[in-house]
C-alpha cells in the first residue's frame, strides 16, 4: 500500500507540474493550439484554460489526499532504527584498550 500511495503521489507530482507549466499567466491557455472560432471548442483559448484550470484543481486535490494519506501512514507505521547510534545498545562497555606491542630492539 506504501509503494502503490508514494508512486501514485509522484506521478500527481509530476502531472500537476506539467499541467502548470502548460498555462498562460493571463488566463489564455494554449492560445496557439486553438483553431477555430468557436468558444466552446475542445482547443479554443478559453476551452484548454477552462480544461487545465479544472485539470489542474484535480490533481492539486488528489496530491493534498496523497500528501496527507502519507503523512497519516508513516505516523502510524512504527519507526526502525535509522542510524547506528540507534542500533547499539547503551548498556554496553567499551571494548578494553589492547596493550600497545612493544617493537623488539636489534642488540649489538
Amino acid at each position: 500500500m506504501e509503494t502503490v500511495l508514494l508512486v501514485l503521489h509522484l506521478l500527481v507530482a509530476i502531472f500537476l507540474v506539467c499541467f502548470i507549466l502548460m498555462q498562460k499567466s493571463g488566463g489564455g491557455a494554449l492560445d496557439g493550439l486553438g483553431g477555430g472560432s468557436g468558444a466552446s471548442s475542445f482547443l479554443s483559448a478559453r476551452g484548454t484554460g477552462n480544461f487545465l484550470t479544472r485539470t489542474t484543481a484535480i490533481l492539486a486535490t488528489v496530491f493534498f489526499i496523497t500528501s496527507i494519506s502519507l503523512s497519516i501512514y508513516y505516523k502510524n507505521v512504527e519507526r526502525k532504527a535509522s542510524s547506528i547510534i540507534e542500533l547499539t545498545p547503551v548498556s554496553q562497555e567499551a571494548p578494553a584498550v589492547p596493550e600497545t606491542p612493544t617493537v623488539p630492539t636489534a642488540e649489538k
